[in-house]
């Protein structure tokens, strides 16, 4: 057994001969189908208190503040679910861990569904955070370990599309439907992937990782068709985790090696979204026709990236994305700052309503999903689990901290928060331009040698 700082020496692939078949199976199909019901859970959780708001205020007779507790506490769900996604992931394998998530989820949201008082309510939040934590982690790492590397980027990017997908229809029918009846729609995505994940298999590369061979092969033939070759990739799984297996057991100390630096480095890049809210109504624009337009862009951008991610590459759409969302910065900050010397209010409304729609489009086709796809790929098997969670823990973080901190940066200066934003998104391109790799066309055992031999 080496020592914790010893080279891992993996052989590199990529000249070695295409083995990976690219062909869509229905089974590959129906497994990114019910692994993303998870994302749909997330986004569902996460837009449900905007539309249940005065009716759980005015039916259980909660305060603001009280209120204000049980929206916050799907962050503190989600921090706790972070926290512990790799551990669980690795223990009971990417089928187990979203089993997890579904149980929860279906607690979490039976708990608010016969809610009579705040503290139920905030039970359940709280499960359905731990859930949407879990699943941030293990939907995309489930989805890039059982898909082909041709097909891997759009196959992942399928959680972002889903996600908003899951806020846009929350939102939509929480405006006809009680809150109670709309937590009990919440959670049919849990009892469909519940029984679902029973027809699927599980990752080959964590059955390759704790010992079951066989299993590995019989799932790998179930994803790539009954009559795929499946003896070269299998060939290429085997021997990765043989070499693996010649490193020392990993501690938590050990991702933090140089070698692991730049993996660790580029989880860093996800926690921008969260503060594009209220403003709107400050800046003299329509909030209802701002919300409404940025949900159909933010839908046709999630699409679109689907189709471009294994076409163009992770990095060129990253690159853009950023430079999107830096442009987009600077409008809103122009607008305010207009507004801060007297000009018309028709100039200061449109750049803002402009800066929002053009930042939601860019960040959804790239800051938003590839940072979660990179993040799934470039991490080592022996230590994805330890890695993953400290991302998946730090993004959550960051959310939470722009999330609480936004109104009093806005409130300090209207455009200056968005000039710093707009700087912030600046360094992310010169960051993405020098750190980030391209990840796409290569396998996982491809991408990992190369990021630590």
């Amino acid at each position: 057994m080496g020592t914790p700082g010893r080279e891992m020496r993996i052989p590199l692939l990529e000249e070695q001969e295409e083995v990976v078949p690219d062909r869509i199976t229905s089974v590959l199909v129906l497994s990114a189908f019910f692994a993303v019901c998870g994302s749909y859970v997330f986004g569902n959780a996460v837009s449900y208190s905007s539309p249940a708001e005065s009716g759980i205020m005015d039916e259980l007779g909660l305060s603001l503040a009280e209120y204000s507790v049980f929206g916050s506490l799907l962050t503190v769900g989600g921090l706790l679910g972070a926290l512990c996604s790799g551990k669980i992931a690795d223990l009971i394998g990417r089928r187990g861990a979203m089993w997890v998530i579904d149980v929860a989820g279906i607690i979490g949201w039976c708990a608010i569904f016969l809610s009579e008082s705040a503290w139920s309510l905030d039970l359940g939040r709280l499960l359905l955070g731990f859930g949407v934590g879990l699943a941030s982690y293990v939907v995309p790492v489930y989805i890039a370990e059982v898909t082909p590397k041709n097909l891997r980027g759009g196959f992942v990017s399928l959680c972002m599309l889903v996600i908003a997908c899951g806020m846009s229809m929350t939102y939509i029918i929480g405006t006809v439907l009680n809150w109670r009846i709309l937590a009990c729609l919440g959670s049919i995505p849990c009892l469909l992937q519940l029984v679902g994940l029973f027809l699927v298999p599980e990752s080959p590369r964590w059955l390759a990782k704790i010992g079951r061979e066989r299993d590995m092969e019989a799932a790998l033939q179930r994803l790539r068709g009954k009559n795929a070759d499946i003896s070269k990739e299998t060939s290429e799984i085997e021997i990765y985790i043989e070499t693996l297996q010649e490193v020392s057991e990993y501690r938590i100390f050990y991702i933090f090696q140089r070698k692991y630096a730049q993996a660790l480095t580029l989880g860093g890049l996800n926690a921008y979204a969260f503060y594009m809210s209220s403003i709107l109504e400050r800046a003299g624009a329509s909030s209802t026709a701002g919300s409404i337009t940025t949900a159909i862009v933010q839908l046709a951008a999630n699409i679109a990236a689907v189709f471009l991610m294994d076409k163009f590459g992770r990095r060129p759409l990253l690159l853009v994305s950023a430079s999107g969302a830096c442009l987009a910065g600077f409008l809103i900050g122009l607008s305010f700052l207009l507004q801060d010397y007297h000009q018309s209010t028709d100039v200061v409304s449109a750049l803002t309503f402009i800066g929002i729609v053009v930042f939601t489009g860019f960040f959804s086709i790239g800051l938003g999903g590839i940072p979660w796809i990179i993040m799934a790929e470039i991490f080592p098997i022996n230590v994805k689990g330890s890695a993953g969670s400290l991302v998946n823990l730090v993004s959550w973080i960051g959310s939470w901290l722009v999330a609480y901190t936004f109104s009093y940066f806005f409130e300090w200066s209207s455009a200056g928060v968005f000039f710093v934003f707009s700087g912030i998104c600046c360094s992310a391109i010169l960051f993405i331009a020098k750190m980030v790799p391209e990840t796409k066309g290569r396998t996982l055992e491809e991408i990992e040698a190369s990021m630590t031999s």
